[in-house]
């Protein structure tokens, strides 16, 4: 109470920090008149001006009011766009290094061009994080104009760059380009063995689109590099035969917790029935070695009673494709890991792919971490700010709309039934379509749009082609006769290829969208139309009085929507008229409030007036995990008929309650697996700043000679105990590892019989030996190409014990949790175990790279002969899978069956375009102009693979009947 009075007399603390920017605001502001009067090249001298200025000791914040200035000055100019106060505000915060929370259409891709211009003249580089390839495209090109217009260099990281054209891009003031390509980079810098192959220049500055999406949603699974493992898929096929034989009592499931374990008569009756199938033939099943059969097991169970069809995944083409639990979208080419994907394969008895080894991975909260200073922005952060602050310590400032927001959020209406919700929307989106009213419809999965589309079919509507001008054409003759044709879209994953078509005409009147989900769709749903969309759709020039027609079309069109507002309606309990806009119907509530804010956002941008509402029923997942058993005995005792609905405050702040819990249940989880990934996160920054240092150096001797020695100490150590007499030393066994490991013929055994020698007489008479053996095959081999040799042996044995620490870390967290049940804390367990592997990583390191040193001979060749070239040494990486998701497209940006070669270097695959080559075609190395079958994937702004030199979209690309 008293803290609500406080805010009324103080302000909130957002509040107060907002009043705080007023000053540079109105200084800007004031700068504006002077800075207009400067021409084009005087505006353009302000950049190397500034970059002076920070060069004499001046901070970036010292400039900032007369830096966005010009950008805003450039912004007119260039794009005929003017960032308004609001957006000024929201440029500080991102450039304080926070994120700002801003509505829909306000206009953050513009916001964050001040922070971007501010930081990039300190020369270090800015990324600009975007969660798919096309914005990425979109707003390095569209904003591009203001920072070249400035003299500054834009750089885009997308599919299809060799690693000269990536080095280029990061070379550049400004990068553009999605999280997972600055992650893959990241890791594949990682891997490389020449200072010079590598992409990236460091982690200076980064603003991050979406925030929420991409440091939230995706924060869930790491980004992993691997590569192919040994066929197990007759295992796999195995094991799920004898799951579907399993009776409820044999496993315990929680929906809630979404985890499914054996009971003890479970593991009793998968033993027998593995025994009848032959696959278990020795012990029990969790004797040591049947560990494997153990993991299989639970995988397979998992597939069977955690994952469904329809919702968690499709199948299609002969392929398990992962539906993202929050846009609704397939995820063509993400696989889950640790055998998981190959059982829902076996599941559903399609091609079982084999199991693939992770040789690198990353998680964004570690990747994104990197970075001196992190910045973000989005339209639904606050749910999120306790994450972001404990995680990134970043603070989220809301930032004021420019103008204020219209938008009416109605009550929940809650049903018993689903079927009697399901009747109340298809018979409320038939009112609001009456009225030319656009709506959109959010549901939560693809199993429900699709129901909900089945029952729209059978109300007497159709569903609607946008490849079809006709059928096209009906929806707008509809809205210009004010008699609408009773037509709806459905987008999800079966229907994404339409996707930006769909949205652009979300808000034609008598519009009837059916979407799964609708965060970080890329485009607006602007009432009564999209001009930009209609104009290429139809091949129409801006400038052409076809154009015109078209604009004066669409502002009838909004207008008519603007208009189609519901009446009061006394009778119905409908006190006060309802606004006309984009009317939101969501069909059920999202485990995440800020998942239903984006849907909301949707409607009412740029203080358009619009609606939204929730349809919820007793039987939606949410409702049903917490608690509606009570709810549904309660409604019956209060007397609720069927096709009646409650609508009270009270249910919205208990379904709030709900979604707050599963959101700490959420952050939690991410939380533990961050505190896992943390211990090889310290781990992975030591051995990444190793190899640095190992290619930087112009010479790995030292380390090279230090590593023997400490070889021959363990050596000695391990077979003459210390204070040990002679005749307890294992000299024979000393002598046998000399030669295994040093590749040395010496008298180890007739020096253990010496009168009076010490265990430290003969570890200085190994080391003289060994020096002087590897200096003689120094000498043969000759000092220049020994460096290159040891360079490599080195790197290269690193990164194969790193691959195996890693595979051995995975297998050691699956099964660290039993600890806890002897009282022993499993993440303190963790560390400690993480940490003696990690230094027998180390010691193998020394003594692998030591026996392979002490064997090394170098056989010159001619290089045209296909011999060694020591001046331009191959660096070849083995063949590796890319695996991650944008899960705002559901369109993955690496294909998983796609073998990526080396990732650069003389000789390698990597200039193959990513996401050209597909499963089953692997041999698609470039695109044939003639032959649209080897383009593959082409993006929208990509040039067009043809030859004509035109964008994609306007060729090929093109909308056509």
């Amino acid at each position: 109470m008293l803290g609500a009075l406080a805010k009324k007399i103080f302000g909130s603390v957002n509040d107060r920090r907002l009043k705080t920017y007023a000053p540079k605001v109105a200084a800007i502001n004031a700068m504006e008149p002077q800075i207009a009067a400067l021409s084009d090249e005087q505006l353009r001298a302000k950049t190397d001006e500034f970059k002076a200025q920070i060069a004499a000791g001046k901070s970036l914040d010292d400039i900032l009011v007369p830096a966005f200035a010009v950008v805003r000055e450039a912004a007119k100019r260039t794009l005929g766009q003017r960032h308004f106060d609001v957006q000024l505000i929201g440029g500080m915060v991102l450039h304080e290094g926070a994120i700002a929370e801003m509505k829909t259409g306000e206009g953050k891709t513009l916001v964050a061009t001040l922070a971007v211009y501010l930081n990039a003249l300190s020369g270090k580089g800015v990324h600009v994080v975007t969660v798919n390839d096309y914005l990425a495209r979109r707003d390095s090109e569209w904003m591009g104009q203001i920072y070249r217009f400035l003299g500054l260099t834009v750089g885009v990281i997308v599919h299809g760059l060799d690693d000269d054209q990536r080095r280029e891009s990061y070379a550049c003031d400004i990068t553009y380009g999605t999280n997972n390509e600055y992650g893959f980079d990241y890791l594949r810098d990682n891997m490389k063995y020449e200072l010079a192959q590598m992409a990236q220049r460091g982690h200076h500055f980064a603003i991050v689109d979406e925030v929420d999406s991409i440091l939230v949603d995706e924060a869930r699974t790491p980004l992993i590099i691997s590569g192919p493992l040994d066929d197990r898929s007759d295992l796999y096929m195995a094991i799920d035969q004898v799951i579907p034989k399993l009776v409820r009592e044999d496993y315990d499931l929680d929906e809630k917790q979404r985890t499914v374990n054996l009971t003890e008569a479970g593991n009793e009756h998968i033993e027998e029935l593995m025994r009848e199938h032959g696959i278990l033939n020795e012990g029990t099943l969790y004797d040591a070695g049947n560990v494997t059969l153990v993991h299989h097991v639970n995988q397979a169970l998992r597939a069977h009673k955690l994952f469904h069809k329809d919702k968690d995944y499709i199948v299609r083409n002969d392929e398990i494709v992962i539906i993202d639990e929050f846009t609704g979208r397939m995820m063509p080419g993400r696989r889950y890991s640790e055998g998981q994907h190959q059982a829902l394969e076996a599941k559903e008895r399609v091609t079982v792919q084999p199991e693939n080894q992770t040789l690198a991975s990353i998680t964004f909260q570690n990747l994104f971490r990197l970075y001196s200073k992190l910045a973000g922005m989005t339209g639904t952060a606050a749910t999120e700010a306790d994450e972001f602050a404990e995680i990134y310590k970043l603070e989220v400032v809301e930032i004021p709309t420019n103008r204020g927001v219209s938008r009416i959020d109605e009550d929940d209406q809650v049903y018993r039934t689903a079927e009697e919700k399901y009747k109340a929307i298809v018979e409320e989106v038939g009112k609001a379509h009456a009225r030319l009213q656009p709506v959109l419809v959010g549901t939560a999965s693809i199993e429900k749009s699709e129901l909900l589309a089945e029952l729209m079919v059978k109300a007497g509507y159709k569903i609607i082609d946008f490849a079809d001008p006709a059928a096209v054409e009906k929806l707008y003759e509809g809205a210009r006769t004010g008699r609408p044709t009773k037509q709806f879209a459905v987008l999800n994953a079966r229907f994404h290829e339409q996707e930006a078509y769909i949205v652009a005409e979300a808000g034609v009147p008598g519009a009837i969208t059916i979407a799964t989900n609708m965060a970080g769709r890329g485009t607006d749903i602007k009432l009564g139309g999209n001009i930009e969309m209609r104009l290429e759709k139809e091949g129409v020039a801006a400038d052409s009085e076809a154009a015109d027609a078209i604009r004066r079309e669409i502002e009838a069109h909004r207008e008519v929507v603007l208009k189609s507002g519901e009446p009061a309606d006394p009778a119905a309990g409908r006190k006060n008229p309802m606004p006309g806009g984009l009317y939101i119907i969501g069909t059920e509530r999202h485990e995440s409030r800020r998942i239903d804010n984006q849907l909301r956002g949707r409607s009412g941008r740029q203080g358009d007036p619009g609606r939204s509402a929730f349809y919820l029923s007793l039987q939606d997942d949410l409702m049903r995990i917490f608690g509606s058993d009570r709810m549904d005995g309660m409604l019956v005792k209060l007397g609720l008929q069927p096709g009646e609905s409650i609508v009270h405050p009270w249910i919205n702040r208990a379904i709030e309650k709900a979604q707050q819990k599963v959101e700490a249940r959420n952050f939690d989880m991410r939380k533990n697996i961050l505190k896992y990934d943390n211990v090889m996160n310290d781990q992975r920054k030591v051995v990444f700043e190793q190899r640095r240092e190992f290619m930087s150096a112009e010479s790995v001797r030292d380390e090279i000679d230090e590593m023997r020695r400490g070889v021959i100490d363990d050596l000695v150590a391990n077979h003459i105990p210390e204070g040990a007499y002679p005749e307890q030393w294992d000299a024979k066994g000393l002598n046998e590892a000399v030669q295994n490991v040093l590749n040395l013929e010496l008298p180890v055994e007739d020096w253990a019989k010496e009168e009076g020698i010490a265990d430290e007489e003969i570890r200085e008479r190994l080391r003289k030996e060994a020096d002087a053996s590897y200096a003689a095959r120094v000498e043969k081999n000759t000092p220049e190409v020994m460096n290159y040799v040891e360079k490599q042996v080195l790197l290269q044995s690193l990164d194969s014990l790193w691959r195996e620490h890693l595979v051995t870390l995975d297998h050691l967290r699956q099964v660290i949790g039993w600890r806890g049940y002897a009282q022993r804390d499993p993440l303190n367990e963790y560390k400690s175990e993480a940490f003696d592997l990690f230094n027998q990583l180390v010691g193998h390191l020394r003594e692998q790279v030591t026996g392979q040193l002490m064997r090394v001979d170098v056989v010159f060749q001619d290089p045209n002969e296909g011999g060694a070239d020591f001046a331009n040494p191959p660096a070849e990486l083995p063949p590796m899978f890319a695996q991650h998701l944008d899960p705002n497209t559901g369109e993955n940006e690496f294909d998983a069956a796609q073998a990526f070669g080396s990732f650069g270097g003389p000789g390698s695959a990597s200039s193959l375009a990513y996401g050209q080559a597909v499963a089953g075609d692997l041999d698609v190395l470039e695109r044939d102009p003639a032959d649209p079958a080897t383009w593959g994937r082409v993006g929208r702004n990509e040039i067009c693979p043809c030859g004509s030199g035109k964008k994609f979209k306007h060729c090929h690309g093109r909308f056509t009947a």
